[in-house]
């Protein structure tokens, strides 16, 4: 068997939202539930605390990386542009579904009337506070001018104005840009080093996960006394979120292609299972990039020039699979805690993960870090968390698995167009 420290970081974080199970029943039927209150709980506030410290840093420092990764785009800015409208488009497209798919099925109402009477309650000064108050009763352009911060010191201060941080990295990058390299590559030195540092907090951050993970859970058994009712929720959480990717995978990106293509649905699913099945068993894009590439060149016949520039921009920005999911989660979280979502909420949370998209990180905990940041935004009590952490790993496999097919739909959609738009001399 091996050792604790030789387990990968997914197994022990299973291993911790079991024995918080565990803990959590254990010291309900020994009557001494106050301990877990009171010297367990706290570890799990600790754990989100720092999940929240490293966010801004995070989505700042990712986002200005992300667009900034993109600048070739001006040596090819007419396939740039229409790569990123895809993969923007895509994006937006799983997300709206994933929101689709989460309002249907109501994961989080499985859970008894008590018991969400119970947590609507303990947390109603979250959910309740100043900033979540003025975004329900918001009117439509405040959206827009709230994106838009008086002061970019006070935006980063406070994790609940997202879009202010998201705008304001947007606005570093496209700058960046459109200025001549030489000019920007000091700057870009301390962006990648501080970058390089918070991917390493994030590492420390991830390696606690496992014991506030524990201590999450041990507490929410004890706050909801044990109702199994929780599991049945999360059971169908899962299924809905295998429910959703599987629809990306098997239904909507081949039907659009054979829309836009008229290539084979079969023959496409044959050709691309190698590259789905490395995302599967890697969880990542990056790592299976080279192979993505060269694949895609043999068995699609997508052309070298296409596929050496959009492949590597998926890579960046196309997350369609992770914005899926994260949707669902939050949605289940917010049902679990009793939280009706307003339409300006809904629409932050769509907003948020569609630009967010552009600047996930490929690292472990990375999206996590991402969806606390949405969930703050909309003041959705993180606590709810503990709940799907330890089941992440499979749904993340899965989640790569989309991510990498979309990267094929939108390289063979674009390639088509290039044959037939470039002119025959």
């Amino acid at each position: 068997m091996k050792k604790y420290s030789q387990l990968p970081l997914y197994t022990k974080i299973l291993l911790g939202m079991v024995a918080g199970v565990l803990l959590g029943y254990l010291f309900m039927y020994i009557e001494l539930s106050g301990i877990i209150s009171d010297w367990v709980q706290p570890w799990g506030t600790i754990f989100i605390r720092m999940l929240k410290l490293i966010a801004v840093p995070l989505v700042f420092l990712s986002l200005i990386k992300g667009v900034t990764g993109m600048k070739d785009i001006r040596r090819l800015s007419g396939l740039g542009v229409k790569t990123i409208g895809i993969y923007i488009l895509t994006t937006l497209i799983a997300v709206m579904l994933g929101l689709a798919a989460v309002q249907l099925v109501k994961p989080g109402r499985m859970i008894t009337a008590e018991q969400t009477a119970l947590y609507k309650e303990k947390f109603n000064v979250n959910v309740q506070s100043d900033e979540v108050a003025a975004l329900q009763q918001s009117k439509a352009m405040d959206f827009i001018v709230n994106m838009v911060p008086e002061n970019i010191l006070s935006a980063g201060s406070d994790n609940s104005a997202m879009l202010q941080v998201i705008f304001v990295a947007l606005l570093f990058g496209i700058a960046i840009m459109l200025i001549d390299e030489k000019q920007t590559a000091p700057f870009m030195v301390v962006v990648d080093s501080l970058d390089k540092i918070i991917l390493k907090i994030v590492a420390l951050v991830m390696e606690f996960a496992p014991f506030g993970v524990l201590a999450l859970m041990s507490g929410l058994i004890v706050d909801f006394a044990g109702d199994s009712s929780m599991f049945a929720a999360l059971g169908i959480y899962a299924l809905t979120v295998v429910g959703a990717l599987l629809f990306m995978i098997l239904l909507f990106y081949p039907l659009l292609l054979r829309f836009f293509t008229g290539r084979n649905i079969p023959d496409y699913l044959k050709s691309i299972f190698p590259i789905q099945l490395l995302a599967f068993s890697t969880s990542s894009s990056a790592a299976t990039l080279p192979f993505t590439i060269e694949q895609s060149q043999k068995k699609l016949g997508i052309s070298e020039e296409v596929a050496s520039f959009v492949f590597p921009v998926g890579a960046t920005i196309n997350m369609d699979g992770t914005s899926c999911y994260q949707v669902i989660a939050i949605f289940f979280i917010a049902q679990i805690f009793g939280i009706d979502l307003s339409f300006a909420q809904m629409l932050t949370i769509v907003m948020l993960t569609v630009l967010a998209s552009i600047g996930t990180p490929g690292v472990p905990g990375g999206s996590m870090v991402m969806t606390v940041m949405v969930m703050s935004s909309v003041g959705i009590p993180i606590e709810g968390l503990a709940l799907i952490v330890g089941i992440d790993r499979p749904l993340d496999m899965l989640r790569t698995v989309v991510n990498v097919t979309g990267d094929t739909f939108v390289a063979s959609v674009l390639d088509r167009h290039n044959r037939f738009a470039t002119p025959r001399v």
